[in-house]
């Protein structure tokens, strides 16, 4: 893969020599699947290094109604969470799960998976981006180290977010932040060609950068960007790429 999706080797020497959990995580986001067929629309992401962090592969992009479970995976392809949408929703609201390996061979049912998060937009227009994700109370116990005692069978969900989307996605432009104190938890910005001193040309939407803040767990972040991605209502163009 050329330096027009990753990171170069020379930003990559450039860069500081500090420790990764002081300084924040940055990824290449290309809406194409790894499995390399033209025209796919999944994602591929990439760290600093280059290599594949997370992917997601070949999911169809019929309406929300027929729309079947979203499965997002490490880069060796290990599954880590599932997205579903939930029927009916007039905020396009989506329901996060764990994942297990069985998750690639059959759709296990969400009664024997653990809720994680469930997300929806602030408002019924289509022309609003911005969104809520509220954690379940499992979650957000383990997050917080809380022995509060409230089990992980039950899918309660916080009723406070646990972050908030702001800006546009469509533009790939906005902030997720953090709902307890309004802190950046993470970006999303246009990426540019070249290095970052000599931005050579701004890339298409198909390609954009992520950056995430040190003790953000970077899956849940990439779950967030998937379901986004679903609901911001952005007609899909193919990436016809060349192989030259």
């Amino acid at each position: 893969m050329s330096n027009r999706i990753h990171p170069s080797d020379a930003a990559r020497r450039a860069a500081p020599d500090v420790s990764s959990d002081c300084r924040p995580a940055v990824y290449t986001v290309w809406k194409r699947s790894s499995m390399g067929f033209q025209g796919t629309d999944g994602f591929s992401v990439y760290d600093d290094a280059g290599s594949l962090a997370f992917r997601v592969d070949n999911y169809s992009r019929r309406r929300k109604l027929c729309a079947g479970e979203l499965l997002l995976m490490d880069g060796q392809g290990t599954p880590l969470l599932s997205l579903r949408p939930q029927l009916l929703s007039l905020h396009d609201r989506w329901n996060c799960y764990t994942a297990t390996e069985d998750a690639l061979e059959k759709k296990p049912s969400p009664t024997s998976q653990q809720q994680v998060f469930t997300m929806s937009k602030c408002s019924a227009l289509q022309s609003s981006d911005e969104a809520e994700v509220h954690m379940s109370a499992a979650s957000a116990a383990r997050a917080s180290s809380s022995s509060s005692g409230l089990g992980c069978k039950h899918p309660e969900v916080a009723s406070a977010p646990a972050y908030r989307i702001e800006g546009s996605f469509s533009r790939r432009s906005c902030k997720i932040r953090r709902g307890s104190d309004g802190k950046e938890a993470a970006r999303i910005a246009r990426k540019n060609a070249g290095v970052a001193s000599r931005p050579v040309a701004t890339l298409s939407d198909d390609v954009f950068s992520l950056v995430v803040r040190p003790g953000v767990d970077v899956a849940t972040i990439m779950a967030i960007v998937v379901v986004m991605d679903r609901i911001c209502h952005r007609p899909y163009t193919p990436m016809v790429c060349s192989s030259q």
